[in-house]
């Protein structure tokens, strides 16, 4: 593939990238598309309608739906579909990383990628996918770039170019197009020179009922925030890299230098960028930095339930932000658990009992709660309910991941540098 020129290129992946974008939201309104192609009806999402229709959550419907004639490739983010249709065979997980790049640039000009502030700034979001997507193929998915093409929104800008007549996209090419760097623009300058880095780790796991972990991954990444004079080469090293598995990399980062010194030697866009992501699976490896202790029994017409997490394996630090949810049974009446800290809500619409523990302090009480069930006398005994966990530890990667230095070369400057680590639940479920 390679050794094709460009006119190859293009025989080759004719008609085979992206025709349309469909953005839905839940209540299946199609209340945005675009086409780069020839236009696709939007009745095509009636295939997409049946798959929601199939599916347990939002979560669950297929990311690849074929149909007659196209391919239905989706995400699903901020309670959002974003839905691609492409036409004869492309990749998949190419076109699920454009989606997901066109979501992050709309929470990054507008601050949130949801259905108000999609449907606040049209203009603006029409403009973006025009220079996302030449022709079904990418173009520029650069932040550093697009920033550069068109102007981020606001009041000023809006009212000049309603007077005027103007549009937010720029009439010069990006400088940084025509460099070996295109995601870096040149003449950057900064009064204050500044590297920071978040270590993100999210927890997806399942524990049984006698505490044994029946399966854990890890999905993390590190966000940098880079606001650096000129053109630094940075050299980012990590005292135990060998934990890290599966790992992707920004186009920045030198493959090469990573596959022979396990470090991370890269030219740094300007601002906020995703480093790395990396994916851990191993259940040796996945620390479960949490417990849940449960008692669950039912009788006819009625049942009780006792429940207690706390701290596990957090190297001291402090469980923050807590909410334990039990989605119960359809036949379920009513729910009457007492909690001895925090808040308690129950829907009898959805049968969802949600429980804002808040902070857990291995020092002081153990957060626990406990109660009655109530469901029809005489209806089949329930199964006994998941209990699903969200929460957030600072300060703590839970894969033992740890940043060792970063080095900057190209510069004399000396920037302020920083690193902050997290952890938090993904789909984190307790069997009882």
């Amino acid at each position: 593939i390679l050794l094709l020129n460009r006119e190859g290129w293009g025989r080759w992946w004719k008609g085979k990238m992206i025709n349309s974008l469909f953005i839905i939201n839940q209540q299946r309104d199609v209340f945005m598309e675009k086409h780069w192609k020839s236009v696709v009806n939007k009745s095509i999402c009636d295939y997409f309608f049946e798959e929601m229709d199939n599916s347990s959550s939002a979560d669950d419907v297929p990311p690849v739906i074929s149909t007659p004639h196209h391919c239905l490739i989706s995400i699903y983010r901020e309670k959002l579909y974003f839905v691609a249709v492409v036409s004869g065979e492309a990749p998949p997980l190419f076109v699920v990383e454009f989606l997901h790049r066109v979501a992050d640039t709309f929470a990054e000009y507008f601050d949130e990628c949801t259905e108000t502030s999609i449907k606040d700034n049209y203009v603006v979001v029409y403009e973006l996918l025009e220079e996302m997507l030449d022709n079904g193929f990418p173009l520029a998915t650069e932040s550093n770039i697009l920033q550069e093409l068109i102007k981020p929104p606001n009041i000023i800008r809006s009212v000049v170019n309603t007077v005027t007549g103007k549009s937010n996209v720029s009439e010069t090419l990006p400088s940084g197009q025509l460099s070996n760097v295109p995601w870096r623009r040149s003449g950057v300058k900064y009064t204050n020179n500044e590297a920071y880095f978040d270590v993100i780790e999210e927890i997806d796991a399942i524990v049984d009922k006698t505490g044994n972990t029946v399966s854990a991954e890890i999905q993390g990444w590190i966000d940098a925030s880079i606001r650096l004079t000129g053109m630094p080469d940075l050299c980012l090293s990590f005292v135990n890299p060998r934990v890290l598995d599966d790992v992707s990399f920004h186009p920045c980062v030198r493959y090469k230098r990573w596959d022979t010194d396990q470090v991370l030697s890269f030219v740094p866009p300007d601002g906020n960028f995703r480093l790395i992501s990396y994916h851990i699976s191993s259940n040796n490896v996945v620390a479960i930095p949490l417990y849940c202790r449960s008692v669950v029994s039912f009788k006819d017409g009625s049942g009780r339930i006792e429940a207690s997490i706390g701290p596990k394996q957090t190297m001291g630090k402090q469980l923050e932000d807590v909410v334990v949810t039990i989605p119960f049974n359809k036949s379920v009446l009513n729910v009457t658990l007492t909690p001895n800290q925090g808040t308690t809500s129950f829907d009898p619409a959805t049968k969802l009992f949600t429980w804002k523990v808040g902070k857990v302090d291995a020092a002081k009480i153990t957060p626990c709660i406990k109660g009655n069930i109530q469901f029809p006398v005489g209806s089949q005994i329930p199964e006994n309910p998941t209990i699903m966990v969200d929460f957030k530890i600072h300060q703590l990667a839970t894969s033992g991941l740890k940043v060792n230095r970063l080095d900057m070369y190209g510069e004399k400057y000396k920037p302020f540098k920083g690193v902050k680590y997290q952890t938090k639940a993904g789909k984190f479920q307790f069997r009882t």
